[in-house]
């Protein structure tokens, strides 16, 4: 059949369904639209590991604010909702190892550091 896209999730879970119904490689894969290979590594796998999802862990960039931190934020911006954004981040970066910065001070987005706190003496 010749290369195909990645199996969705459906398809995996169909692959493993047809094969525990004791439907043959090339039925599976008719069904399923993709390749005998990708039938039998797809049944493999699921026999093996349990699983055929693939959750890809640890990919993009790193948190820098965790979610104790982003509690600690949130309790900050709480208790003076009128401080501004070098008040909050000085409040947040007293008893902190990770230090804020104005990006990762706005709720409701990831944090992202990429402009840094201006001290208030300048």
């Amino acid at each position: 059949m010749g290369k195909c896209k990645d199996l969705s999730e459906f398809d995996k879970g169909q692959i493993v369904m047809a094969r525990r119904l004791d439907q043959s490689i090339s039925i599976t894969a008719a069904l399923v639209g993709c390749s005998r290979s990708a039938v039998v590594s797809v049944y493999q796998k699921w026999s093996k590991e349990g699983t055929v999802v693939n959750w890809r862990q640890g990919h993009g960039r790193p948190r820098l604010i965790d979610t104790r931190g982003e509690r600690r934020l949130a309790r900050v911006i709480r208790s003076n909702r009128r401080a501004t954004v070098a008040q909050i981040a000085e409040d947040v970066n007293a008893g902190s190892d990770r230090k804020a910065t104005i990006k990762s001070s706005h709720g409701g987005h990831s944090p992202v550091t990429s402009v840094p706190v201006p001290s208030p003496d300048k």
